[in-house]
């Protein structure tokens, strides 16, 4: 099974970039304004709604406050996905700022030049988004 990592330094303190993170009903103000229009919850299940209309549901696997990490699978989406999870975790940085790391797992293979381009583009996104916060 393929895996695409992304890591990236935020500046910005553990604790901000996690608080964002964690917030699983704000994706779409908190970490990707503009990339995603809304996002709507139900229990476990977040539906994120994009600028053209298309739905991505996934299931909420995980929020795990001491290890900084949050969990998710997609379960419906535009990609044809035979699997797919994925993580943000945030650790502290020794430039007093934080490194993002998302990880996915996913099926088939061949969508893999597709999920690392937008591995590489959500996470400028996120970059932005949360330095740019107050």
């Amino acid at each position: 099974m393929p895996t695409v990592r992304k890591e990236i330094f935020i500046d910005r303190p553990p604790e901000q970039v996690w608080d964002a993170v964690r917030d699983v009903g704000a994706f779409h103000l908190r970490l990707v304004p503009g990339y995603t229009q809304d996002t709507l919850l139900d229990g476990n299940e977040r539906t994120l709604i994009l600028p053209n209309g298309d739905a991505v549901r996934e299931l909420i696997v995980s929020v795990d406050e001491e290890e900084r990490r949050m969990v998710f699978a997609v379960k419906e989406g535009k990609m044809p996905l035979l699997h797919h999870n994925a993580s943000f975790q945030v650790f502290p940085d020794s430039n007093k700022g934080s490194t993002f790391v998302w990880t996915t797992d996913f099926l088939p293979e061949e969508l893999a030049p597709q999920i690392q381009a937008q591995a590489d583009r959500v996470s400028a996104v996120i970059k932005q988004t949360i330095e740019n916060a107050n």
